[in-house]
C-alpha cells in the first residue's frame, strides 16, 4: 500500500510490521554479514558458561530490523537520521511487533522534514528498541510506501 507523502500529518502511524520469530540461524547469519563474530551470538556453551540461558541477538540485527520498517515506511532514499536506544535483551523465538508515529513536520525547501518516533516491541509486551528518524519528504506527489 502506498500513501502520498503530503498525506502525512502529525500524529500519522504506519500500519505495524512483524518479524520473527527470530532464531539461532538468523543471528548466525547477521554475525557473519556484519563481522560481529562475539560467540554470545551463536555459541550456546559461550554465552551459558557466561551466565545467560542462551544465545541472544546482536543489537545491531534488532537495529536493522526496526531500520527496514521505518525505510519501507517512508522511503530509504528520503532518510537523514537513524538513531536506537536498546531496551531489551533479544533471545531466539522472540518475536518483534515494530510500530511508528510522525511526532514532528518541518517546512523545507521543496519538502518536509518528517521525524518519526520508533519502537519495537517483544511479545512479552516489553520494549526491545525505542528509537527515532527524520526524513526529507518532497511535497509534490511522490507516494512513500507503507508496510503490509
Amino acid at each position: 500500500m502506498t500513501t502520498p507523502a503530503a498525506a502525512l500529518d502529525l500524529g500519522a502511524t504506519a500500519p505495524p510490521r512483524t518479524f520473527g520469530p527470530l532464531t539461532r540461524q538468523m543471528f548466525v547469519r547477521y554475525s557473519g554479514a556484519s563481522g560481529d563474530l562475539n560467540p554470545m551470538h551463536y555459541d550456546d556453551t559461550m554465552a551459558t558458561a557466561a551466565g545467560y540461558p542462551s544465545v541472544f541477538s546482536q543489537g545491531m540485527h534488532q537495529a536493522t530490523l526496526l531500520a527496514t520498517f521505518a525505510t519501507d515506511w517512508l522511503g530509504a532514499h528520503n532518510v537523514r537520521r537513524f538513531g536506537v536506544r536498546f531496551r531489551e535483551q533479544v533471545w531466539p523465538g522472540d518475536v518483534f511487533t515494530c510500530t511508528g508515529t510522525v511526532t514532528a513536520i518541518e517546512p523545507t525547501d521543496g519538502g518536509r522534514r518528517v521525524t518519526v518516533e520508533l519502537v519495537c516491541h517483544r511479545q512479552t509486551g516489553g520494549t526491545a528498541l525505542a528509537g527515532s528518524a527524520e526524513f526529507l519528504l518532497p511535497d509534490s506527489d511522490d507516494t512513500v510506501v507503507t508496510s503490509t
